[in-house]
């Protein structure tokens, strides 16, 4: 006489199934953040890689030229005639371009010309070295979001009307306020009056009508660096927010040396590091379409190269004061990072 047997069949319960995705989904929730910050952590890393590539760069620049390279050509008000020329030249960036091994990119910038007058492709291309991973995972190009603004030089008006080009994840350091953001000859804006390395330099002029730049008239070089190369910023990273990414003035053509805060930064008392790129209350000038901060998209920091090479990181709250002097390479304040 044969018995009929029972065979269980394998495998998972519905309680069982979903006890086992409950579990998964709390390791994954568990191990997500690590994973984003080992990312995040890569993405730094490399961030600091670029840094001291750019710094590199410009120290080549002021050993074989005998100058750090100009912010950009502008001229300064009340100067004599012979002084007033340029404005629209290309910025530092591409006086950069052959220390980067970016030699064929170079050759075609013409630095005493208006940016405007170069083609599409030039002005849209860039080394990767100029670029954060953080902030994007490919170059961006500027948007013509028209604006109007008021501007440190006590003008204004409408931008962001001009030709499109590839915009900057870092800035140069142009140095502190203590020049004044008023609307006179002495602002910062102006040419030769950066406290900073990497400044906005008048040029000699030629000709008579068109009047146009032949060379940089303001030169900063190594030993004008008073308060030591170890202890005054070189380039840092540029603060913008993501719905302004692309769009003049904060985020315009990186070579475009029309507007300032598109390359180069200044820092100190009232003009600290953004708490993110989300900051309600970075720091502006004038209006909140005027944005002359460092930052960064790092969470909580900023990084810095130093005019001897090295770079730092620096916390978003970092002391406005202790910025301002990290800014002005000549303002005798010796600070040390180390405390």
């Amino acid at each position: 006489m044969y018995r009929s047997q029972r065979h269980r069949v394998s495998g998972f319960t519905l309680v069982e199934l979903l006890v086992t995705i409950a579990i998964i989904g709390v390791l994954v929730a568990l191990l997500l953040p690590a994973v984003q910050a080992a990312r995040e952590s890569a993405r730094r890393t490399q961030c600091t890689n670029h840094l001291k590539q750019i710094a590199l760069a410009i120290t080549n620049h002021a050993d074989i030229r005998q100058m750090y390279p100009p912010a950009r050509i502008e001229y300064r008000q009340g100067d004599p005639t012979v002084f007033i020329c340029g404005g629209y030249e290309p910025t530092w960036f591409a006086y950069v371009l052959p220390y980067v091994e970016e030699s064929s990119a170079a050759a075609q910038w013409d630095l005493m010309q208006p940016y405007g007058t170069h083609d599409e492709e030039l002005r849209s291309y860039a080394p990767s070295t100029f670029f954060c991973p953080s902030r994007e995972s490919q170059l961006q190009l500027s948007r013509n979001v028209l604006r109007q603004v008021n501007l440190p030089c006590g003008c204004g008006g409408t931008v962001g009307d001009g030709l499109p080009g590839v915009v900057a994840h870092y800035a140069a350091n142009h140095g502190d306020l203590s020049p004044g953001f008023v609307g006179n000859e002495n602002d910062f804006y102006w040419g030769g009056n950066g406290t900073g390395v990497i400044i906005s330099s008048r040029a000699i002029c030629r000709g008579v009508w068109p009047v146009y730049p032949e060379r940089p008239l303001d030169r900063i070089r190594p030993k004008d660096i008073e308060d030591g190369l170890t202890n005054t910023l070189l380039v840092g990273e540029l603060h913008v927010t993501p719905d302004e990414v692309g769009i003049a003035p904060d985020n315009g053509p990186m070579y475009d040396g029309r507007l300032l805060p598109s390359s180069s930064r200044v820092g100190g008392r009232g003009m600290g590091i953004s708490a993110g790129p989300l900051d309600e209350h970075a720091p502006w000038l004038f209006d909140t379409h005027a944005n002359y901060g460092f930052g960064s998209w790092h969470p909580g920091v900023c990084q810095f190269a130093f005019a001897d090479g090295s770079v730092q990181t620096l916390d978003n709250d970092t002391d406005e004061f202790v910025l301002g002097n990290l800014c002005n390479r000549s303002d005798g304040a010796i600070v040390n990072l180390s405390n």
